[in-house]
């Protein structure tokens, strides 16, 4: 990928990001596929393949571009292993391990959240 502009609005908007932490973390584990991911990983370690049978929807070059930033930003760990053929591993790191309390809350806030929106949308349905 190409070095973003300095005066560009999406790095002037990085900037003002990065200054808060709450935004800074989401901004580590945001995006369509990173959560999946790094909540498939977090009973163990898992290789390619089943990350990606684990994962309905994402491409192979989708799945390899996270584990790539994911790795980048330390919360993956990326084992090759000296094998014919070469066997690799991933697993989440001690600092993403953290997260999965987190992950937790997230996960039944979600599903509060979701029967809400239904139950609204059930509502309005019979106005």
């Amino acid at each position: 990928m190409g070095k973003i502009k300095e005066n560009s609005t999406n790095n002037i908007n990085r900037q003002y990001i990065q200054g808060c932490d709450l935004s800074y973390a989401v901004c580590k584990i945001g995006g369509r596929w990173k959560l999946i991911i790094l909540n498939k990983l977090k009973d163990g370690k898992l290789r390619f393949s089943e990350l990606r049978n684990s994962i309905s929807g994402i491409t192979e070059r989708m799945l390899t571009l996270q584990l790539r930033e994911l790795e980048k930003e330390s919360l993956v760990k990326r084992t090759v292993h000296a094998e014919v053929p070469p066997r690799v591993d991933y697993e989440l790191t001690a600092i993403a391990r953290e997260l999965i309390p987190i992950w937790k809350q997230l996960d039944e806030w979600g599903g509060k959240h979701r029967e809400l929106m239904q139950v609204q949308e059930n509502a309005e349905e019979y106005k």
